[in-house]
């Protein structure tokens, strides 16, 4: 994590507002042209980035808030089997979205920071936040005081749904968001499961819900992804963060204000070609993928920004 962090402070100093990326040769191909208006792409093994698109542009996350949601959830160490229930403060007042979670329903804290993770259940994010030590001011308190631990300056939070669009980010901040959920097992596991069955008690009897990732890259299976989390709202557009492999390399990717609905899912795509096309990321690749890539070498620490002479990143030491 101390790698990435000083990455995204070398991110910083570049000042990046344009497509970057690193070359393998002068024959490699041109980056990707992306329909997100914010784009970070980390390696995270050679601790450098790969393609930069204003990645210091303040903009609203949406959902991506609900990664801090549960990173401060598990940091607080609240048992995840404890129940927890859907009450009227609840209900979004803000978009007027629509949950099949009704009023009165109680679930463990562990499935609702699951549905809130893997299908963004605002209700559940928001039934997190509310039975904090404290309730929802004292969570989002600690959202705040967690992003600037993790060294997020241009990060604000103040609910833990992120209907509100005032919950805002940079893409160089989400990275280091990235890396902290990464850290948790219970997180990258929940928003890397394809769907979860849920029992819910009605008023006559029971049912069971089921619930997919709002994620398509996670449900398609043709992805290698360690942790996921899309958002949406008109102010943010679509927005994706996920930790991967691609070519067997760790990326982090992050894909702010996209403005189609499929457009965030195709420049992760295009990243992904991108990469194992024109990069040379593709040591020891599974038998089934080799086909698709091609072969080559290691990825010139080099980050090129549109206009300028490339610029070679000095190395950084871990911290």
């Amino acid at each position: 994590m101390r790698r990435i962090l000083a990455l995204v402070g070398m991110v910083a100093s570049l000042g990046l507002s344009q497509p970057a990326a690193a070359a393998r040769s002068e024959a490699a191909g041109a980056p990707p042209r992306l329909e997100s208006n914010a784009v970070l792409v980390i390696d995270q093994e050679q601790g450098e980035a790969i393609y930069a698109k204003n990645p210091r542009a303040i903009m609203p996350i949406a959902s991506i808030t609900k990664l801090m949601t549960a990173v401060v959830v598990l940091d607080a160490k609240l048992p995840l089997d404890e129940p927890i229930a859907v009450s009227y403060e609840d209900l979004d007042f803000i978009k007027g979205t629509h949950s099949r979670l009704g009023i009165g329903t109680i679930l463990a804290r562990g499935e609702m920071l699951k549905l809130a993770l893997m299908a963004s259940e605002n209700r559940a994010a928001s039934a997190l936040g509310r039975n904090y030590p404290g309730g929802t001011s004292a969570f989002v308190a600690a959202m705040n005081r967690k992003a600037q631990e993790l060294g997020m300056r241009d990060t604000r939070f103040v609910d833990s749904t992120g209907l509100n669009p005032d919950n805002v980010s940079t893409a160089q901040d989400l990275v280091r968001l990235v890396e902290a959920g990464y850290q948790h097992p219970v997180i990258r596991d929940f928003t890397t499961s394809s769907s979860h069955l849920v029992a819910v008690d009605g008023s006559s009897r029971s049912r069971v819900l089921s619930f997919n990732n709002s994620n398509g890259l996670v449900r398609a299976g043709q992805w290698d992804i360690g942790l996921s989390k899309t958002g949406y709202i008109a102010e943010a557009g679509r927005c994706l963060v996920m930790q991967a492999r691609i070519a067997t390399k760790p990326v982090i990717i992050v894909l702010l204000d996209s403005w189609g609905k499929l457009s965030r899912l195709a420049d992760a795509n295009r990243i992904k070609n991108w990469i194992e096309s024109d990069m040379g990321f593709t040591d020891n690749l599974p038998p089934a993928r080799s086909a698709m890539v091609r072969s080559g070498g290691r990825v010139s620490k080099v980050i090129r920004v549109r206009g300028t002479e490339p610029r070679r990143l000095r190395s950084t030491r871990r911290m």
